[in-house]
């Protein structure tokens, strides 16, 4: 049985889209229901989560999730993954790298138990974790039924050297930043940022979504284009890059 966006714990953005605000690190998911098909984007911080998550998109939508878009490889991002078995997985062209190398999955696994994650969890979501079988180099569009489409884009680097937005097209247009937009804190740069990009992957968010579109960032509330293009400025004075 379908439930809304509100008794689900979910908040609508617009017609057949919605965000979840996941506890301990703010981290944002989003759900897009079409006639044939659902999307996720990210997957949650641990495998428990994940099947919260797609628990949660079932009661929504009424069908499993179909399509999982990955915004970016952190791991309140995508420890989550290997709970939506079947379900196609897209990612930035050159994520899967990091998210099945055995490196990259070691620093994902740190990273998640220095920031306070059980070390059994973290592992195990580590060790799960496959390949996006779908790596997206500039757009492309998913046909989720019913007139629902979802356009992923490359539009990194920035925050990480592989990141994917999601654009749901419609009145209004919703955009899912991935942490390329942070509200709930200053944008974090960690060591896998590339600063000198940042401000011109935002650029390249702003023409994807325009200036009437709601802007989901990774972390906080739902923001406008003006606030973006703060942020942008912001981080371009930050790091030094020119406009």
């Amino acid at each position: 049985m379908t439930v809304t966006w509100e008794e689900a714990g979910w908040e609508r953005v617009a017609a057949g889209v919605g965000r979840r605000r996941l506890p301990v690190w703010d981290c944002t998911a989003g759900l897009v229901v079409g006639a044939d098909a659902v999307l996720l984007i990210d997957a949650g911080s641990s495998l428990a989560e994940g099947a919260r998550l797609r628990a949660e998109a079932r009661r929504l939508a009424g069908r499993d999730v179909t399509h999982l878009a990955l915004t970016h490889p952190h791991f309140d991002h995508v420890f989550g993954a290997a709970a939506f078995a079947g379900a196609e997985v897209f990612a930035a062209a050159g994520a899967d790298g990091v998210l099945t190398r055995r490196r990259g999955r070691e620093e994902l696994r740190a990273d998640a138990v220095r920031n306070g994650l059980d070390a059994r969890s973290a592992e195990e979501a580590a060790e799960l974790l496959a390949a996006p079988r779908h790596p997206v180099r500039g757009e492309r569009v998913l046909d989720l039924g019913g007139g629902r489409r979802a356009v992923l884009a490359d539009v990194g680097p920035g925050h990480t050297a592989h990141d994917l937005a999601v654009l749901v097209p419609g009145d209004p247009g919703v955009v899912f930043c991935g942490d390329l937009v942070e509200e709930s804190g200053e944008p974090q740069a960690g060591p896998d940022a590339v600063p000198s990009r940042w401000p011109a992957a935002l650029d390249r968010l702003l023409a994807l979504g325009g200036e009437d579109a709601r802007y989901v960032p990774g972390h906080g509330a739902v923001v406008d284009a003006a606030f973006v293009r703060a942020q942008r400025d912001a981080l371009a004075a930050r790091f030094g890059v020119s406009a």
